[in-house]
């Protein structure tokens, strides 16, 4: 966990779970979610895995994930996993290491985070976490949201 991001939380938006929830629920039944990508993690108290449908951004060769907003759980139980997850999309399962960038190292990637996946930065500025759907504003919460690099396993 980054310094500036330890024990720091805000709550979840209301309305994500339930987004979350139907976007699993879409995969499950096939009806065009087949290519949604599904980490799971094994959570932190219970060790049931988790699964969390979240964007994977491809930049430079490398795969990238950002937490959403500070103190999201899937990111609490990758940490306390020490990085290691299963990436799914479709059918495809892949074993991977999450590995935190410092918030230096962030920087490209939240700056193109915006540019990229504007509607998943939507929904963060939607949801209070940067103030607007700008490299600029995702450069801000460098060290406060994690992003994390995919390595295969």
């Amino acid at each position: 966990m980054t310094e500036k991001s330890q024990g720091k939380k805000i709550a979840p938006p209301s309305w994500l779970k339930a987004l979350n929830e139907d976007l699993m629920e879409q995969q499950r039944l096939d009806t065009g979610m087949a290519d949604l990508p599904v980490l799971t993690v094994p959570g932190r108290r219970t060790g049931q895995p988790r699964r969390t449908p979240l964007t994977v951004l491809e930049l430079d060769g490398q795969r990238y994930v950002l937490e959403g907003f500070p103190g999201a759980d899937w990111a609490q139980n990758l940490r306390a996993a020490g990085g290691h997850a299963t990436l799914s999309i479709g059918a495809r399962h892949e074993r991977v290491r999450l590995v935190e960038l410092d918030a230096e190292a962030a920087l490209p990637v939240l700056r193109a985070w915006p540019v990229e996946v504007s509607e998943g930065a939507g929904m963060m500025r939607d949801a209070g976490v940067v103030t607007a759907v700008t490299p600029e504003a995702f450069e801000a919460v460098a060290g406060t949201c994690g992003v994390f690099r995919v390595e295969r396993e």
